[in-house]
């Protein structure tokens, strides 16, 4: 952080001055003209995402520092372009703040966005800044894919193998142990950070493309998917809505944190992987050699966790017949204006 801004508020330097402390986060090459330009690879589809994050809506200042704010809202965004099948080639960010807002916030911000973006070699290469009531910020994320390998909701085949790439209800527990830390009494101090960190922390699982490509091959059939941001039973629904079939999940299939079994009831852990959202897997529909192949070399939590079906129901599935067959609906998870 710039020692000479800890002190000073975004009103105290105006647009312009905020604006010569961001551009340090953006390539020099691109930034300063109306518009960035980006080349795209040969025979490649441009694939463009926005996603909007808003104070007190998806971030607070009781569970999420400025920096883990800026990680969080690099990795939504990347993480929509790896549901798509796509590979990142830039983001632009278009800010919103009051001007009593620290300029070292807004620094500490992009530290994070910068810090998750570096990994995949992904620069900030332009957007806005405005008076705002509200801390906003929309990023909107360009990425590149071959045609034939973009991941669609709309693609599934009754007989898919339904897979995910790792475990569910992590972000949504590691939010409640920063609003309810007494909550985590029983948890080790390794389970605790981990929980935490998969909250503050996401990684978009853009890693599985390139093996799910090598797996693939020369193969032509389409893939269907999408990522669990807004909760796993969101993303079934969604996706099978969206192909007009239904789907058969078995409840004791899906992958969940192991600190979830001395911790949680099997209730609890239920709700917080279904509906708990932000945990950023992908959910993909594929035929059943190849999705067991990746579910095996992925590990660390993929797992097959059903099939797409004839009808239009998402059905919970219980093999041990513990707990009754249930419907997943849109329902019980986060919507907005709901």
């Amino acid at each position: 952080m710039n020692t000479e801004s800890s002190s000073l508020l975004v009103k105290d330097i105006g647009e312009q001055g905020l604006l010569q402390i961001l551009q340090r986060f953006c390539p020099t090459e691109i930034i300063g003209d109306d518009a960035a330009v980006i080349a795209t690879e040969l025979e490649q589809s441009l694939v463009v995402t926005t996603d909007v994050l808003v104070d007190k809506i998806h971030f607070s200042e009781l569970t999420t520092s400025a920096v883990d704010v800026g990680w969080r809202a690099a990795a939504a965004n990347l993480s929509d372009l790896a549901a798509m099948g796509a590979s990142p080639l830039g983001i632009t960010v278009g800010l919103g703040l009051p001007g009593d807002v620290s300029v070292s916030w807004v620094e500490q911000m992009y530290v994070g966005m910068t810090q998750c973006l570096q990994q995949y070699n992904t620069p900030i290469v332009g957007g806005d800044v405005v008076r705002s009531p509200v801390i906003t910020i929309a990023i909107t994320a360009f990425g590149q894919a071959y045609p034939q390998r973009i991941i669609r909701r709309n693609q599934a085949q009754v007989g898919d193998t339904i897979i995910v790439t790792g475990v569910h209800g992590a972000s949504r527990a590691g939010l409640e142990l920063l609003l309810h830390p007494e909550k985590g009494e029983n948890l080790s101090p390794e389970e605790t950070k981990a929980l935490i960190s998969a909250h503050q922390r996401p990684q978009p699982r853009l890693d599985v493309l390139p093996i799910l490509w090598q797996i693939l091959g020369s193969s032509q059939f389409a893939i269907a998917g999408m990522d669990s941001s807004d909760g796993l039973a969101d993303a079934l629904v969604q996706i099978c809505r969206a192909s007009n079939v239904g789907a058969v999940v078995e409840r004791t299939q899906i992958p969940l944190p192991p600190a979830f079994v001395h911790w949680l009831t099997k209730e609890q852990a239920l709700e917080y992987s279904l509906y708990g959202g932000e945990d950023f897997e992908l959910v993909l529909c594929l035929p059943k050699e190849p999705a067991y192949k990746l579910v095996q070399i992925l590990g660390q939590g993929a797992a097959a966790i059903g099939k797409i079906t004839n009808g239009s129901t998402v059905v919970l599935h219980d093999q041990k017949q513990e707990f009754p067959d249930q419907v997943l609906t849109f329902s019980q998870g986060f919507q907005h204006f709901s």
